[in-house]
């Protein structure tokens, strides 16, 4: 069975750091991209970040730039969104994805835009991340 288990959400003070990890299962990870995906009630998805196969490619929404990092282990299976300086329009629940070809950078654009998870096969269940003014 695919399994995309996202963690390491919680509530934090504004300017705290939380690191959320994805673990993954039932396919090959080296194959796949990963992306970090965020909805707060109410409002629709956002794609948070997204990184490629062999991290060749990563992307953050301009919300986020400068204060989120994204990175795989694929020796573990793994990608972890540090996110630092944490604001409270952060808050959100965070879910993490898998596409075979998603986050691919080409010739001076993406191949499909990160932002909405067009390219993402396998969705994982959510962690909440609150964030308190």
């Amino acid at each position: 069975d695919v399994q995309l288990q996202a963690s390491g959400g919680g509530l934090v003070q504004t300017g705290g750091s939380l690191r959320l990890s994805c673990a993954v299962s039932g396919f090959t990870f080296n194959d796949y991209a990963i992306g970090w995906f965020r909805q707060a009630p109410g409002k629709e998805r956002e794609g948070v970040s997204c990184i490629s196969v062999y991290a060749g490619s990563t992307y953050y929404a301009d919300s986020v730039k400068g204060r989120f990092t994204i990175s795989r282990d694929d020796a573990k299976n793994t990608v972890c969104l540090q996110m630092d300086s944490l604001k409270p329009e952060d808050t959100a629940v965070y879910h993490c994805a898998a596409g075979a070809g998603a986050c691919t950078y080409y010739s001076g654009g993406w191949l499909v835009d990160p932002k909405y998870g067009a390219d993402m096969d396998y969705w994982g269940k959510g962690t909440q991340v609150t964030v308190s003014s």
